[in-house]
């Protein structure tokens, strides 16, 4: 199918603050993600949490917000972009109170629920927006913004949460999104336009159910596989089997696809542009490299540099920072240029950052010896989201925005948690191997009688990311000198684990970069007059 281009006119004549208020109810889903992570201890406290429970109530969010994008990214291309924004936003609104009212664990995992349906709603009809309100010379300064967002709030959120659980209680973390809320659902109403579909659609029940189904056995599993040892959960039922019955029901789902095709929830023309096929392999590949660098990395300053949460968060900061500034300037020249170089280059350096970050880190680092590195990653990241998502959706009919977000925005939450899952797989086995080797130097350093205890405790200690627990009825002197060397085993354990999992996502990027080359290309015609000329 030939790519399609819309000759409509855009939705507004005042496209930049439509696409401020989108953010701010965007912004506040994406905070959240990972404000809730720095509040694990304190719910474990506070709210007799068990560790389970508390990580229920984080993935439980990522598994709900994951597996509905398909289809709320359709609904909007049925009820309109901006009325299931505001469904979101309000969905979101309650879900936070709900969240910050919970008395027990139960009820906060219930509103964590309730909070990824928020997020689902509201998440594709940004990108949806985009393709609405802005003329194609525009839309990459407006994926610029986008991007933006994408990587400043995640490393905003640990430095906020800090300092609100240090200063307020936790249940604020929840409490911050009511009034953010209420402010973006009113400026929404008022301000943007209704943005309704060029013609009515129905809903694929069948397809959604098919989708969901599927989307949440291969999510669960990868979410829930390290937990369960990729063995038995319950009776006959284990991880391999629930993603295979996964992989199953979305090959059902796929199929019915091609048969409805223009009513479909996921309509084959969507892969009849070029770009768009590709831009969702490129898209699935880099989430897979990507999601690695701030996991590796906060383990590293909290389990070997013994960094709080809020230290963590201010060392990246000033990485968030360039990422947003990069992803502006990389938006304009997305417009200019198109998006497949300066994507291609931003992948590249990237996975030079990361080379330099395994290169620079070591057991006894400080921030300072990975500021190199983390400003190589920052400028790099600024340079990928941007002309990514303006790359993607290039050749897209402005159509079938809706069920394109939302396709788009589900391949790369399945390959950011495909990418957690191996790249958490890859660490503690490596670390395994590191640790019983950096035991076995140290070992002479402690009593004849310790030795083998400690190798074997510091082996096991891999599956925790920390170093061995202590053992009973050691003297102070022997107690200080045990600790002193745990320490200094985990450190060079885990630094060692590290570089070999930064160099496999940098490996991961080079390959995403290279799929860059699928792009198709076409002349750059006079862009930057056409977009003075709109401005």
């Amino acid at each position: 199918m030939p790519e399609v281009k819309s000759a409509a006119p855009p939705a507004t004549q005042r496209p930049w603050p439509v696409l401020a208020i989108m953010c701010i109810g965007f912004f506040m889903s994406l905070l959240d993600g990972s404000i809730v992570n720095v509040a694990i201890p304190t719910l474990l406290h506070n709210l007799g949490a068990s560790y389970d429970q508390v990580l229920w109530i984080i993935d439980g969010y990522l598994l709900v917000f994951s597996v509905l994008l398909i289809t709320t990214g359709r609904l909007g291309d049925i009820f309109g972009y901006r009325r299931l924004y505001v469904l979101g936003v309000v969905v979101f609104t309650v879900a936070s109170a709900l969240c910050g009212l919970a008395g027990s664990p139960p009820q906060l995992l219930a509103a964590r629920l309730l909070q990824g349906l928020g997020g689902a709603l509201l998440f594709p009809q940004v990108i949806s927006a985009i393709l609405t309100i802005f003329a194609p010379p525009l839309r990459g300064r407006a994926f610029g913004v986008f991007g933006a967002i994408v990587g400043f709030a995640p490393i905003v959120g640990p430095v906020l949460g800090g300092f609100l659980l240090a200063h307020l209680d936790w249940r604020w973390i929840f409490f911050i999104n009511v009034p953010i809320g209420i402010i973006a659902a009113v400026l929404a109403l008022t301000v943007a336009p209704p943005m309704r579909p060029y013609r009515r659609h129905r809903l694929d029940l069948a397809g959604v159910a098919l989708a969901t189904a599927g989307l949440s056995g291969i999510v669960f599993g990868l979410i829930e596989g390290e937990r369960y040892g990729w063995g038995t959960v319950t009776g006959p039922v284990s991880i391999p089997s629930i993603i295979v019955a996964g992989v199953a029901l979305l090959a059902a789902f796929l199929l019915r696809q091609h048969r409805r095709r223009e009513e479909a929830l996921m309509p084959p023309a969507l892969f009849g542009a070029r770009n768009f096929a590709v831009g969702n392999g490129v898209g699935f590949v880099f989430q897979l490299g990507m999601i690695g660098i701030t996991f590796v990395l906060v383990l590293y300053l909290q389990t070997v540099r013994g960094y709080s949460a809020l230290e963590t968060g201010l060392v990246l900061l000033p990485n968030a920072v360039l990422t947003a500034a990069g992803s502006a300037y990389a938006g304009r020249l997305s417009d200019t240029f198109g998006g497949k170089y300066i994507l291609m280059t931003g992948m590249t350096l990237l996975a030079a950052g990361l080379l330099a970050l395994a290169a620079l880190a070591g057991p006894g680092s400080g921030a300072w010896s990975l500021l190199p590195g983390l400003t190589i990653i920052g400028l790099a990241s600024g340079a990928t989201f941007a002309p990514l998502q303006q790359a993607t959706m290039d050749g897209v009919d402005p159509r079938l925005a809706g069920a394109a977000s939302g396709v788009s925005g589900t391949i790369r939450q399945v390959g950011g948690v495909l990418g957690t899952a191996v790249l958490g797989a890859l660490l503690s086995a490596r670390l395994s191997s590191t640790l019983r080797g950096a035991a076995e130097e140290r070992a002479g350093r402690l009593p004849e009688n310790l030795r083998a205890q400690f190798i074997e405790s510091s082996t096991a200690a891999a599956h925790h990311y920390s170093a061995p627990t202590l053992p009973g009825g050691l003297d102070p002197a022997t107690t200080s000198l045990y600790e002193r060397v745990s320490a200094d085993a985990f450190a060079a354990g885990f630094v060692g684990a590290m570089q070999t999992t930064l160099v496999a996502c940098a490996v991961v990027l080079v390959a995403a970069a290279l799929l860059c080359l699928l792009f198709k290309t076409g002349p750059v015609q006079n862009r930057q007059a056409e977009t003075a000329r709109r401005d």
